[in-house]
This record gives C-alpha cells, structure tokens and sequence, in this order.
C-alpha cells in the first residue's frame, strides 16, 4: 500500500493547491490514503472546521495539527465534530479533540495516525511525547499493523530521536513545522520509514509562507511586523510511504512536490 503526506498547509493559496494537487498525486502514486498537516491554513495560523471540511472533500483523509492548533478559538468548539482532524496527543488531556485515531482505508484494512508535538523550542504546557507514544502504542496494541506518527517540531534532533525510537515499532515518522523539505527521506534498519521536515504547501516566493519583505524588516529591526500570508505561486511538499500491510513495516519513501 501507499500513503500520500502532505506538509504544513499555508493559507488559501495554501488550501486551494493541495484541493487541486492532492486528487492527481493520489492517482500518479497510486496512494490509498493521504494525511495532511494543516495548522497554518486559516490565515497562516489555526485551523477551522470549513477548512478542514474541504480538505476531506478532496481527498484528504486524516488532518493533523501543531502548536497553532487553537490559534483560530472557534475551533476548540468544533474539533469533537471532525472524527478525522486530530490535535496533539500530548496536551492536556482537559482539552478537547483526540490526538490519535485508527481509520478504515478505503481499500481495505486499518491505519493509525498519531498526532505529537515537540518539546524542545516549543510549547511549555506539553506532556512529553516520547512517554505519550509509548502509551498510544500500548493502548493501539494489536488492533492495526500500519502506523504513522506526524512529529510536530522545531529541533531537528528531537524529531530524528523520535524516529530512532520509533524504529521497528510503527510505519512512518514524518515531521512538521519548520515548512522546509528535507533530504534525508529513508527507510531505517527496523523498518520505518523517515523523514525530519515534508516541508509546506506554500508560496516559493515568500519566508516559510509569509512575506519576503514582512520577515526581513522584523529580523532587521527586530520591531513588531504584520507577517502577511502570501496565497499565489504555491508549491506543495510532501512524501509518499509505501508499507507492507500485513506487517506494517515501510519498504519505500520518496519526497514528492507540485504546483
């Protein structure tokens, strides 16, 4: 089987590409399943239910999410509605959401996805993710073989540890946030599949989806700056998995982009 990974959505621009783009790449790759990151697609920070609605009208199976995933407040109320939109596994049990899922592939079988989110750099209020996986993995236990992790972080160490540790225990590790494709897609000794950054589906003509010239006069004169999203000349990063269903273990990942 083969799985489509798309990176951090950005934007409108951001929406409507991977609306347009994901369809084709799922037919070319011949994937049965797709999951998406897509905490910075409502006005480059925060999801909503709109959104994440639209994603599933095409062909977005799972969405994930990262430290914006509250960012939009009206989503708090609306995310126990989206049984295929999930939120960091590891915050606060109070809040609402799910940070994993085992859903049906539309071919035949189960697949999980497990939603986490870095410590190093990043929020403060975070349980920590490694201890929060073993725990999902345990209560999962035998109930699918194929499981992929989408490692939200900043620190290229600790989502490259993630994957380490995750070696042989389930398909795939990917990472999120940082919105730049990595060359380091690999299939590791036991048998998951790895990759520290998919990159974003943003502008090519922008910072990490925002504004050149936004982002420069902040670096510059380190004063406040409206970081303005940029919604045209979008290219969409991401990764395809293929997996042996029956023992789950990765047999391929190659990185994949369009426009």
């Amino acid at each position: 089987m083969k799985i489509l990974l798309v990176g951090d959505i950005v934007g409108k621009g951001g929406q409507a590409a991977v609306c347009r783009l994901v369809p084709k790449l799922r037919k070319e790759h011949h994937c049965c399943f797709c999951i998406a990151n897509a905490e910075n697609i409502a006005a480059g920070a925060g999801l909503t239910r709109a959104a994440v609605e639209n994603l599933h009208n095409h062909d977005v199976d799972v969405v994930t999410a990262g430290d914006h995933v509250w960012a939009k407040t009206d989503y708090v109320g609306h995310i126990d509605g989206l049984p295929k939109a999930l939120r960091p596994a590891n915050l606060s049990a109070r809040q609402p959401g799910r940070g994993y899922g085992i859903f049906k592939i539309p071919i035949g079988g189960t697949i999980a996805v497990i939603n986490l989110l870095g410590h190093v750099f990043m929020r403060d209020q975070v349980t920590c993710p490694f201890a929060t996986v073993d725990r999902i993995l345990e209560e999962i236990g035998s109930r699918t073989t194929a499981i992929i992790v989408d490692m939200h972080a900043e620190a290229t160490s600790e989502k490259i540890a993630m994957g380490r540790y995750l070696d042989g225990r389930v398909t795939a590790v990917f990472g999120t946030h940082t919105h730049v494709p990595t060359a380091d897609a690999r299939v590791l000794p036991e048998g998951t599949a790895y990759i520290t950054d998919l990159g974003m589906v943003g502008s090519r003509e922008s910072i990490l989806g925002r504004d050149i010239n936004d982002v420069v006069h902040r670096f510059c004169t380190g004063l406040p700056t409206r970081l303005r999203v940029v919604e045209d000349d979008i290219e969409l990063h991401g990764a395809v998995i293929e997996f042996d269903a029956a023992t789950g273990k990765a047999l391929g990942i190659e990185s994949v982009s369009a426009v």
